[in-house]
């Protein structure tokens, strides 16, 4: 497979459109679109900008999802913390600031922070950090009036549950189900 030519076809206020023309292992021409949250400058910049994280929190023997709508799928599904990191914010600041965002806990300890991977490699070049936190304070909503999310902490017998009944992001589903085996 090699990388012929990319061109950027839309620009919009979150997402930058981009369609890449490769030359396939057949040596046909193969038309592929991604969509990124980056303005990339060339085929060597693809995939290379951390933009967000995504948050793994636990309170004692508890773990915190998120029930929030989702306008990309148009439902409520089961969600980690996550968010976009802000220009010139560290990635410590960026999970204190959008665990608070979301959900009204602050940061009682940084457990781990997992390298840089990528979260919809199928169709994005978007790269996240995956974290995992300890988590206190009392619940609060500080998001937009664009977000509709509820968060919670869970026990392992409750997240059992919520996977067999609900529909959750992939990321979510993974540490869920961990979390309940571990």
């Amino acid at each position: 497979m090699k990388l012929l030519q990319m061109e950027k076809v839309k620009d919009g206020k979150y997402l930058k459109n981009y369609e890449l023309t490769y030359l396939n292992k057949a040596g046909r021409e193969k038309k592929y679109e991604i969509v990124s949250r980056s303005e990339i400058s060339g085929p060597e910049a693809l995939g290379r900008q951390v933009s967000g994280v995504s948050i793994v929190a636990y309170h004692e023997d508890k773990m915190l999802l998120l029930r929030e709508f989702r306008m990309g799928v148009n439902r409520f599904i089961y969600n980690l913390c996550a968010g976009m990191i802000n220009e010139g914010e560290s990635i410590e600041e960026c999970i204190q600031r959008e665990l608070y965002e979301e959900t009204g806990l602050s940061v009682k300890r940084i457990r781990s922070i997992l390298p840089p991977s990528f979260a919809a490699v199928a169709f994005s070049d978007v790269k996240t950090q995956i974290t995992f936190v300890d988590a206190e304070g009392i619940f609060a909503d500080h998001t937009s009036e664009n977000e509709q999310i509820t968060a919670a902490f869970y026990t392992k017998e409750e997240i059992r549950e919520l996977l067999e009944t609900e529909e959750f992001s992939s990321r979510a589903q993974l540490a869920a189900y961990y979390f309940t085996i571990s």
